[in-house]
Parts: structure tokens; C-alpha cells; sequence
């Protein structure tokens, strides 16, 4: 028996509970889209509070140093792929080239870290302290974008079945936003318009079934 890494209750096998392991995999599902709402709060506002005076004598930032900092390589995208890089570290095995812009980086991350949660959760024992840094990090820029503010993740289809060269499957979740007609994979840039949505369908039921 141990205690979950987060909420502290018993727990028969692993590190973190069922409700803490999907909590993990939800909010690690959501980083993509935290990343992108983060864009609007780039510019910081240039509005005084009504009556106040100052005496700056210097130029504002043009840019929010705190978002830069999280949209930048030491931000969101560092934390994932160094708990991806830890994770493969502590299993013995080396950890892929990290490729594509940062936005795709996030994905490709937060994507590995989420298709292993439920082993990750069970066997490692450094799960707890990802939950909470991830947690913690949803938190840093809820803060800034607001709680309600979170973006709308849209209908979850599944996992995307496009191949890489090598011929390993991409994985990453693939989404329809609202209001979008077009799916496109965050990580490889696959696109599925609507006439290929049934045997999209099809291909996600085979691979799921695949790995099962």
C-alpha cells in the first residue's frame, strides 16, 4: 500500500489514485490549448487604475514578462520535456530528438506524458511530484488567463493514426474545435476534413484496439 502523490489517500498498487491519474492526464491534455490562450496575454495593458498617479519614468515592457516566460523554452514546454526526458532517464531508455516549433514540442510532450499516465502511475515513483508540478503549472497561467478564461479543448476524437517515416504511429490526441469543420493534429500537422471523419473513425477504433 502507499499513499497517492497527491491526495495522500491509500492507495493497493502504484503512486497516484484513479481520480489523481485522470486529473493528471486531463490537465496534461489541456497544455496545448493554455499555451495558445497565453498568446492574448502578451502585451501587457497600458490602463492606469482610475485616480492613480504615477511617476514611471521608464518604458512598460512591450511584452508581459511573465507569459514570454511561459511560452518561451524555459516555460511550459521545458517542464514537459523534462519530465518526458526523466521518464524515458528512469526506464533505461533515451528519450527522442526534440523537433517542430515549441507549440508542436508541447503537444508531442504533453501527449507522450499523457499516453503514459496510467503506467507511469503505477510504477513510478516520481509520479506524485509531475502531478503537482503540472498542476502547479496549469495554476500559473490560470492566474493570468483566468479559471474561466480556459479555452474550449472541443470534442476529443482520439489518438491521431498518421505514420511517421519510421513507421511509428504519431498518437497524439486529436481534437474538433468548436466551430472548426477541419481537424488537425497538433504534433505532425495531419489534416482530416469531414470527408474523411468515418474512416478516421475507423482507423482510431483499430489502433486503440491495437494497443489494448
Amino acid at each position: 500500500m502507499n499513499n497517492c502523490g497527491m491526495c495522500e489517500t491509500l492507495v493497493e498498487h502504484g503512486y497516484l489514485c484513479p481520480g489523481c491519474t485522470r486529473a493528471l492526464a486531463d490537465r496534461l491534455d489541456r497544455m496545448p490549448l493554455l499555451y495558445r490562450a497565453l498568446a492574448a496575454f502578451l502585451t501587457p495593458s497600458v490602463r492606469k487604475p482610475s485616480g492613480a498617479r504615477t511617476n514611471r519614468t521608464e518604458a512598460p515592457l512591450p511584452v508581459s514578462e511573465h507569459v514570454l516566460d511561459l511560452r518561451g523554452p524555459g516555460g511550459i514546454v521545458g517542464i514537459l520535456e523534462d519530465w518526458c526526458t526523466a521518464m524515458y532517464r528512469d526506464r533505461g531508455q533515451t528519450a527522442p530528438a526534440r523537433t517542430g516549433n515549441i507549440e508542436q514540442r508541447i503537444a508531442h510532450a504533453a501527449t507522450t506524458l499523457r499516453r503514459n499516465c496510467p503506467a507511469i502511475a503505477a510504477e513510478w515513483p516520481a509520479t506524485g511530484d509531475l502531478a503537482h508540478e503540472i498542476r502547479d503549472l496549469e495554476r500559473s497561467v490560470t492566474t493570468i488567463t483566468g479559471a474561466t478564461d480556459r479555452p474550449n479543448p472541443g470534442h476529443r476524437l482520439g489518438p491521431c493514426p498518421a505514420e511517421h517515416t519510421d513507421g511509428t504511429l504519431c498518437g497524439a490526441t486529436l481534437r474538433l474545435p468548436p466551430g472548426n469543420t477541419v481537424v488537425t493534429c497538433p504534433w505532425c500537422g495531419q489534416t482530416y476534413p469531414p470527408a474523411t471523419w468515418p474512416d478516421l473513425r475507423t482507423l482510431i477504433d483499430h489502433d486503440q484496439q491495437a494497443v489494448a
